[in-house]
This record gives structure tokens, sequence and C-alpha cells, in this order.
């Protein structure tokens, strides 16, 4: 077998599937494939367009842990609880002219500590007369604690829609539950609400058991209507990845940072390998000063220091994925190009590409009818083995703090855990994650590469 002999399509699928790591590294990007397909069909876009907006995630607690560290057999502390009217049993009533509308919330609370705080929703559209709202919470004891009881602020437009919170810090939800003082064998603290709220009656401890929250709108106009409610219960645990400073659920972030990863390692790497490909194919196939030239020039980026250069280009020219994408892309060519070359030079010799010489073919035609193709299963196994290094380029740059802050990659990410000091801080959710999917990444297309180049490298086939 001659240096640039080249094995047919069917050969190198019945060697890849001989191949333990390159089914390995299959496997694992079959699985990076499915969460990026999850990502765009299941999780709403508005989380990926929404990402650094607080407002977006208020309702989310702040640097909890995930809900599976909660399963042992130590102390079990409360998950965080976002409910919203869908999850409600909804009532409505009619008596004297006033339309009664009730949304009950049941959960139910067996946690071995109190809640960390909690907030009511709730959102009416209503005219110039105004509902009340009354929220009153069956406790699994059987008594029953009026919260809150108040008219909703007067609409100054008309008919317009008002949407408002209840925090557990509100001063008429303190007033209220002082009435219910006397109801517990100790002394209570009604300006702790989230604690005597849960609390047993005879007992200073947790009282576990089923509630059963409801928000009750007295409504006085035939046009009124309640739009929307919800239950918010402060925990310190929530979702399968926890939550960062920011109240983000890193598990969307995880998955939004899948399809960013595999676009900016295939743009990356097929763009670069190409470019590399056609340019050292040229250069060899022309030779001479043709070569020469092409080859300094090819020598001086090799020779340009990559990530300062990358630092340098996101502060001064942009920060957008694109431009950081095609950045890499300007720095990735060049080892291609030196592949490419060494082989064109003995390609070029050879009796079918002299023949197309004497037909009177021209370069172009050469070049991409008879060189190019012979390469093409060398080209995919480079491919392959240039996306982790485009996906670490990436990282190492967000990482830095001069990546796109608008997208949610997995160096963004750990950019932030680091600012936030998570180490020190032993927030683990927040840096674990992250930098295992760029690890496993990484590992799919390193097993996937280095498997194709042991069939398709001549070297690796005569040894």
């Amino acid at each position: 077998m001659t240096a640039v002999e080249v094995i047919s399509r069917h050969e190198i699928i019945k060697e890849f599937r001989r191949s333990k790591s390159g089914l390995g590294g299959a496997a694992i990007l079959l699985g990076l494939i499915l969460m990026t397909v999850y990502s765009v069909a299941a999780v709403p876009l508005e989380s990926f367009r929404q990402w650094n907006s607080p407002n977006f995630w208020i309702d989310l607690p702040k640097s909890a842990a995930p809900e599976w560290t909660n399963v042992g057999f130590g102390e079990k502390v409360p998950e965080h609880v976002v409910l919203h009217a869908r999850d409600a049993a909804m009532s409505t009533s009619m008596e004297g002219g006033v339309r009664t509308v009730t949304h009950s919330y049941t959960v139910n609370f067996s946690y071995d500590d109190y809640p960390s705080d909690f907030m009511l929703l709730y959102s009416a559209r209503y005219g110039s007369t105004q509902p009340v709202l009354q929220i009153d919470v069956l406790r699994p004891d059987g008594r029953e604690f009026r919260v809150y009881f108040a008219s909703l602020p007067s609409s100054q437009q008309g008919d317009n829609e008002f949407s408002g919170r209840v925090f557990s810090t509100d001063r008429a939800v303190e007033e209220s539950l002082g009435n219910h003082a006397g109801a517990f064998s100790y002394r209570q603290d009604p300006s702790r609400p989230h604690v005597m709220l849960f609390s047993d009656a005879e007992e200073s401890r947790v009282l576990k058991g089923t509630y059963v929250i409801r928000e009750t709108f007295y409504l006085f106009d035939a046009n009124d209507s309640v739009q929307d409610s919800g239950v918010i219960l402060g925990g310190k645990v929530y979702g399968i990845m926890g939550t960062d400073e920011l109240r983000r659920d890193l598990a969307i972030g995880i998955l939004w940072g899948a399809p960013v990863a595999l676009f900016i390692g295939l743009t990356v790497s097929v763009a670069a390998v190409m470019i590399g490909l056609i340019y050292g194919v040229a250069a060899g196939y022309k030779g001479n000063r043709t070569d020469e030239g092409l080859m300094r020039i090819n020598d001086i980026f090799y020779s340009l220091p990559t990530l300062p250069l990358l630092v340098i280009l996101s502060v001064t020219v942009g920060r957008s994925i694109f431009l950081i994408t095609g950045f890499l892309v300007i720095f990735g060519w060049v080892g291609m190009a030196k592949i490419s070359r060494s082989l064109a030079l003995q390609i070029k010799h050879l009796q079918y590409v002299e023949a197309a010489k004497l037909m009177g073919q021209s370069d172009f035609n050469i070049i991409f009818r008879h060189i190019i193709p012979q390469l093409l299963p060398l080209t995919f196994a480079s491919i392959a083995i240039a996306v982790p290094g485009a996906i670490l380029g990436e990282a190492a740059v967000s990482f830095l703090g001069l990546g796109d802050p608008a997208v949610p990659t997995w160096g963004q990410i750990l950019h932030e855990a680091n600012s936030a000091g998570a180490a020190s801080r032993g927030l683990w959710w927040w840096i674990v994650p992250p930098g295992l999917m760029i690890a496993i990444t990484g590992l799919a297309f390193v097993l996937i590469g280095n498997a194709l180049d042991a069939i398709v490298n001549p070297r690796s086939r005569r040894m």
C-alpha cells in the first residue's frame, strides 16, 4: 500500500464498527445530539434569550443545590416549590352579586427544616371596582390560618391587568398571623411567618403533612377576571442541577450549552480543516515559489500565540459568539495545511494526475476532482480531532470573561462560577457539571477522531 492509497467508504465503516473506542465516542456523541434536540424542542426558547435577565429567574432560589442531594439518611432540607394556576384546583361561586374565585394549592411538606420564605402571586384584570384578595392556609393539624386579606390596588386607567406578590415579610402577613399566636402552646414570633405557619402547635418542631393554600378573589364586576395565581415556598434545593447566584436553573444552561458547543466545534473544525486542506493541496500541487510563499505564510500563522491573540481580538473587535467562532477558524487551519501539502506532493506525481495534465485539464479541476477527493477520509478524521480544540478554545475565552455574555455556554457558566467564588463557597454543582460536559464532549470527538485516524492514516495501517 502506498502512502496515498485510500480505502473505500465501506471499509471505513466496517473497521470503525470494530473499534471499541470509536463506538464509545459515537455513543457519547449520540447523547449530545439527543441533548441538543431536547433543548431545541422542549426547553422554552425564552430561557435562552433571557439567560442574563434577573427578572426571568426571580421565582427560583439563589445558589440552591440539586434536588437529588436531598436523598439520603441525613436531614431532609426543604425543596423549592413553584406552583402556578395550572397546578391549582379552581372553583367559582356567586353570592349577592359578588363572584368568588378560589385557587387551592396542595403542598406535601415532609422536610426537617422550615422553608426560607414564601411568596403568594396573583394577577387579575379589573376596572374601577377593586377586587379583594384573601389568602388562607389549612394546616395538617386541621387549623386554618388567615394569612392575608386586602383590596388590590386601584386601577388608574380603567380595565387593566395588575400583577403582584404577597411576601412573607409583608407587614400585613405578620399582622394576620399575629391573630393566631394563641394557637401555639409556646411563644411564636409573627415576624417570622414562614416558621410560624409550618410549626407544630404543641412542640417546637416542623409540622409535616399536607398543607392547602387557598387564594380567594372577591370580584365585584362581571367583567373582572383572575388571570393567574401562584405559590412559592423557598427551599434550599431545586432542580436536577441546582441554581447559581443569579437564581438561574443550571440544568437549562447545561442543556443549551450542548447545541452551542456542537455548533462552535463543528463549524470551526469543518471550516478550518477545509481551508487548510485546499490551501495545503494548492501549495503542494503548484510547488516552486508558490509552495514556498504559501508555506511561509503558514509558518507565520503557526508561530502566532493563539490564546493571547484571541483575548486581544475579543476585547478590540467584539465578543459575539459568531466573531469568536471566526477567530478560532483563523488560527485553526494551519496544521491541516501542512498535512495536506505533504500528501499533495506525492499524489501529483501519480499516473492519473499526470494523465489529467496531458488531457489539458485545468489546475482547478485536477485539485478539486482528482486530489482532494482522495484526501476526504483523512479530512473527516481531522475534523473530528479538531472539534475538542475549538470547544476548549471558546471555553478558555469565556472563562476569562471575554466570551459572549448573552449566550449560555459551558465556559461562560464556569467564568461566572469563578467570579462568584463558587469553589470556596462549596457550590460544586456550579462547577462540576459544565466542566464535565466540556471534558465529555472533547472525549467523544477524540475517540471518534483517533479511531478514524487509525483506519485511514497510511502509517497506522502499515503497523
